[in-house]
């Protein structure tokens, strides 16, 4: 009985680690680099949402997503129809009044939502991207910001979106829970 103590001993420490580079591995990649932020906006018609920020180190540089849901705000039938819904509807306003659109818009999929994304350029310094989803009659407003290549922010904030936390969130939001 004495020498099968080390075996066991062996196996729980093996399982251990296994379980240890499993969890890891199932960790989506750069989840630990965003943290929330207190919401930076004054109040308005709609509820505070939730703020996000990731760092220069993690995601190339400094990238803020401000997300919130705006129940009954939607058009039940069409969804969000097209890009001049989106720079109403997606808070880009709140990080700045001046913002320009870069481009049309394209269509997009959020935590299994349909809508819009835009991507604007913010008094020459920033990017802004614009994101409308929709749920029903039910529109997810996502604003966010960074400095740098446009592609990164919108990479890095579609990256986040698509967490897992974030996306149960949203649909959560959406239900009124």
């Amino acid at each position: 009985m004495m020498r099968s103590w080390p075996v066991i001993a062996a196996m729980v420490l093996v399982l251990g680690g296994l379980s240890v580079v499993a969890g890891y591995e199932m960790a989506p990649p750069g989840a630990a680099a965003w943290r929330e932020i207190a919401w930076p906006f004054p109040r308005d018609g709609w509820p505070a949402g939730r703020a996000f920020r990731c760092g220069s180190a993690e995601c190339g540089g400094d990238v803020e997503v401000y997300l919130r849901p705006k129940l009954g705000f939607c058009n039940c039938d069409s969804g969000v129809a097209d890009d001049d819904e989106v720079d109403r509807v997606a808070d880009v306003d709140m990080i700045s009044p001046r913002f320009v659109p870069l481009n049309a818009g394209d269509i997009v999929r959020v935590a299994d939502m349909p809508g819009r994304i835009r991507v604007y350029d913010l008094d020459g310094h920033r990017t802004a991207i614009g994101i409308a989803v929709s749920h029903r009659c039910d529109l997810m407003a996502v604003a966010a910001q960074g400095r740098g290549d446009v592609g990164r922010v919108q990479g890095a904030t579609l990256k986040f979106l698509e967490g897992r936390e974030v996306s149960a969130w949203m649909i959560a939001a959406m239900e009124g829970r």
